[in-house]
């Protein structure tokens, strides 16, 4: 069995549902994830902010005006007149249960519990318009299976379990359709998944049920090997192994969350990325790949913070960096980038959250100073420290940027430089020109 997903624009208008489910017939036996409709989560989201804001009215139009989007859908989707009427009165109900929050006590809860409608929406109306195509489909509950633990985390062994035992509750079906992104928490209430969305539930399910293949359906005909808003001719990557799609997802490549391929990366099922707008390209495939001795892609990671602390008492002292890292660690702030020196040390931080405190606290170890608005630019393939060469063609190609930092060696796959955000588009088109 396949599991595909597939995300908001694949399910962003009848139309879209239609053609989708046109992929999904042809498939065969598989397991299929849906996101909310495009622009769906952003509305109830601002929903739940005019709620928390106590702005009943606004809340009351956004509600009108979503619900209005959903009746038109199911009317563009659906032709049977009784289906369309059991589409028209879920619908109904949904924002009847939507305008009910709007004066009433209002926490985080009962916002996770509103969010999670976007996709209980597009479930439903493609289950009905799969009834209609005359599909062997049945619409599972995705909280009946996905849980997450008290820290947040998936908990597996829940999943593969009841997952396993919902899909052997239906051994008849060919299609098995459900919600990405949400779930239930430890304590039963709805809740969702966060990093990684619908991806995370395809390949937690994947994984659950140990799937011949992990099918994530986009807008975008798999991982490019630039970013194609500035730099041309770029192409698709076929084949990357799992920590290069990572690390790529991690740097910039937004059509993938770095963690939510982990799952089958443990499990060894390849995840293969590809276009609902061009389903005959032959996408990108992830799995445990051999070594290529070739670098694959480049990607850019914005909105970037360098921190230096030179420090003469660093000389020779161990201690220095466990000081350093706990003072990141107490105000739960990640480090990108990391480079080290007799005498300092510089790192790389996305977040300004918490930077006055981390900076006061810093400067009682040596001389800080900051750099702000800065890009780390990551070139990502098989680059292991013996394929000679690499990280020369790499440096020679940014001869003329200025670089910030430079780190090598941590990883793999990864040779990561900080340059300034006026240099990024430049340092994207110079490594493309040169490497590939």
């Amino acid at each position: 069995m396949k599991v595909m997903k597939f995300g908001g624009t694949s399910v962003g208008s009848a139309q879209r549902m239609k053609n989708m489910v046109g992929l999904v017939a042809a498939a065969g036996n598989v397991t299929v994830v849906l996101s909310a409709m495009s622009g769906t989560t952003n509305s109830l989201i601002s929903i739940s902010q005019s709620i928390k804001d106590r702005e009943a009215a606004n809340a009351a139009k956004q509600i009108d005006d979503l619900e209005k989007k959903y009746i038109q859908t199911a009317k563009e989707l659906l032709n049977d007149k009784n289906l369309l009427e059991d589409a028209l009165g879920y619908v109904s109900k949904v924002f009847e249960e939507l305008r009910g929050y709007v004066n009433a006590p209002f926490s985080i809860k009962e916002e996770k519990e509103v969010v999670a409608y976007g996709e209980k929406l597009s479930t439903n109306l493609v289950a009905l318009y799969m009834k209609e195509k005359g599909l062997n489909a049945v619409l599972l509950d995705a909280t009946e299976f996905m849980r997450i633990t008290a820290e947040g985390e998936p908990d597996q062994e829940y999943i593969r379990e009841n997952v396993n035992a919902v899909i052997a509750r239906n051994p008849e079906v060919d299609i098995y359709l459900t919600q990405g992104f949400i779930c239930r928490n430890h304590l039963g209430e709805i809740d969702n998944l966060q990093r990684g969305g619908s991806d995370y539930t395809a390949s937690l399910i994947g994984a659950a049920i140990a799937a011949d293949e992990i099918q994530i359906w986009t807008d975008i005909d798999g991982m490019h090997n630039n970013d194609p808003r500035f730099v041309e001719g770029t192409s698709p990557v076929g084949e990357l192994h799992f920590e290069e799609a990572a690390e790529l997802a991690y740097f910039g490549a937004k059509i993938l969350h770095p963690t939510c391929v982990q799952p089958a990366k443990y499990a060894n099922i390849p995840v293969r990325l590809l276009n609902t707008m061009q389903p005959e390209a032959p996408g990108t495939v992830i799995f445990n790949a051999k070594p290529t001795h070739t670098i694959k892609a480049v990607a850019a990671k914005d909105n970037i913070t360098a921190i230096k602390i030179k420090s003469s008492h660093m000389l020779l002292a161990y201690g220095f960096l466990r000081k350093v890292f706990e003072i990141f660690e107490k105000f739960q702030t990640p480090i990108d980038m990391i480079t080290t020196s007799e005498v300092g040390v510089s790192v790389t931080i996305d977040n300004e959250r918490n930077l006055k405190s981390i900076l006061a606290e810093l400067e009682e170890y040596g001389e800080v100073s900051v750099d702000r608005d800065m890009v780390i630019v990551c070139v990502v393939g098989d680059l292991e420290w013996q394929n000679r060469g690499f990280e020369a063609e790499v440096v020679n190609a940014l001869k003329e940027i200025p670089v910030r930092m430079i780190s090598y060696g941590g990883s793999n796959y990864n040779i990561s430089l900080l340059i300034r955000k006026e240099d990024k588009i430049r340092s994207l088109q110079l490594l493309s020109q040169h490497l590939f």
